[in-house]
């Protein structure tokens, strides 16, 4: 497909996405949705000199074009409609949102403008410590320039590209088959009724969704002379075992903790005390553990006559080492959290179940981890941003990526390349695509946990 293809093509693409995130409910509000989608896929194209549709660019760079313009497009559309919606004054586009209505407080009444009034000290701070270097890292992403080097090249998105297969059918099919296999479960299990044996279908099916997409941005990474694709499988196996294994384990020893027992404060202290200890330092204790040569465990078993195994020589054994020092470093933070929650769980309602025959394991199961809801989404966001940022100390430490790379996950990476190798270009496209994978996976979240937490006390 040539450029101007391509260029047409993302243009229309834009119009489409334009058009769902602004609105279609009548003509007029369509055709500013399209126009407005059509700007964004335009100017993200125009910034960037429309160097991806160019004659001598990747096929995969104008995939990643028109996937950028969509992005944009919805990024127009959307915002657009935010600013613009404040049905109170009757000018809205339609729906609802946070400050389009006046806000009356006492015997003042205070325009939609005020909250961003009181908001606009965060928002600066915010601009320049969030927003703009974010925005220079993307603008890094797109040279070609080393550390310390005096001159720099322009790469357009080739330093993405890398990171992908060369076949741009796979690149923008697989995503797409995915995410439309999750959204048609969740508009199947939307347009049945509760007690159908299609809704409970959709429900059994709503988890697969996830793991197709997975699957599928596995595919799309490059797996050729140690591509990025093995780099996603580390990140994705090392975080999961983290956040899982911590949450639960923090979940169990806090309903263990809960209990009135004698001396149960100092067992609490004790418990929590792993989370003062950084990352590095949990990575140096666990070395000092789990050392093949020097290490307390190979020590006591050469003592038995048991030949302790290198979990540096071993791909598993290395994963498991760094989940295990992880989910050690942050078990405290866990239960800590989880306790506070315990104390809001509301007693009644256990006696409730407790009067209906429910045993110990049902009223957890059924009262207390429900009502845990909110801690519990708080405690993912947070243990995930550490199994994917804050692990690169106790990594480091530990296995330094080996074996081969088994350990070297998104942020190892990032720094590998960028600061060890000084390819500050590639450096700065592997942290976009880890930032974008955050932002990406937390809105899912909030949108998978909407309906499903309480946060009021009924």
């Amino acid at each position: 497909m040539s450029g101007s293809l391509q260029l047409v093509l993302s243009l229309i693409v834009g119009a489409a996405i334009g058009v769902l995130s602004f609105g279609y409910r009548t003509p007029r509000q369509a055709a500013l949705g399209g126009a407005l989608g059509v700007l964004g896929a335009g100017a993200i194209s125009a910034a960037l000199g429309f160097c991806m549709y160019a004659a001598d660019a990747e096929s995969t760079e104008g995939v990643l074009g028109i996937a950028l313009g969509a992005a944009f497009a919805w990024m127009f559309g959307a915002g657009t409609r935010a600013v613009l919606n404040r049905p109170g004054e009757g000018s809205g586009v339609g729906g609802g949102g946070f400050g389009e209505s006046e806000i009356r407080t006492g015997a003042y009444r205070l325009g939609w403008w005020w909250p961003w009034l009181l908001l606009s000290p965060t928002l600066v701070i915010l601009v320049f410590f969030l927003y703009w270097p974010a925005f220079q890292t993307f603008r890094l992403s797109t040279k070609l320039t080393r550390l310390g080097a005096p001159r720099v090249g322009e790469r357009c998105l080739a330093n993405f590209s890398e990171l992908l297969v060369p076949q741009p059918i796979l690149v923008a099919t697989l995503p797409l088959v995915a995410v439309g296999l999750i959204w048609g479960i969740g508009l199947w299990q939307a347009r049945s009724s509760p007690d159908s044996v299609g809704y409970s279908v959709a429900r059994t099916l709503r988890p697969v969704g996830p793991l197709v997409l997975l699957l599928a941005l596995y595919f799309i990474f490059e797996d050729v002379n140690g591509g990025y694709r093995r780099i996603y499988l580390n990140t994705v196996i090392i975080s999961v075992g983290t956040v899982a294994l911590s949450m639960a384990f923090g979940l169990g020893l806090a309903y263990l903790t809960f209990r009135r027992i004698r001396g149960i404060t100092v067992y609490r202290t004790l418990l929590i005390w792993p989370y003062a200890v950084s990352p590095p330092i949990a990575g140096i204790l666990f070395f000092m553990i789990f050392n093949a040569t020097g290490g307390v465990v190979a020590a006591l078993s050469s003592r038995w006559g048991i030949d302790f195994p290198d979990y540096t020589q071993n791909a598993t054994l290395a994963r498991m080492t760094i989940v295990l020092a992880s989910v050690w470093k942050l078990l405290g933070y866990n239960l800590l959290f989880f306790l506070a929650g315990l104390q809001t769980v509301p007693r009644d309602q256990i006696e409730a179940a407790a009067l209906d025959g429910a045993n110990a394991w049902q009223r957890f199961r059924t009262v207390v981890v429900p009502a845990l809801g909110p801690i519990s989404f708080f405690l993912l966001i947070t243990n995930l941003t550490y199994s994917f940022f804050d692990v690169y100390g106790t990594i480091d430490f530990l296995t330094k990526g080996a074996p081969a790379g088994a350990t070297s996950v998104a942020i190892y990476e990032i720094i590998r390349v960028g600061v060890d190798n000084g390819d500050l270009g590639r450096g700065a496209a592997q942290s976009v695509v880890l930032f974008l994978a955050v932002i990406a996976l937390t809105a899912w979240q909030f949108k998978q946990s909407e309906g499903r937490i309480n946060y009021g006390g009924a």
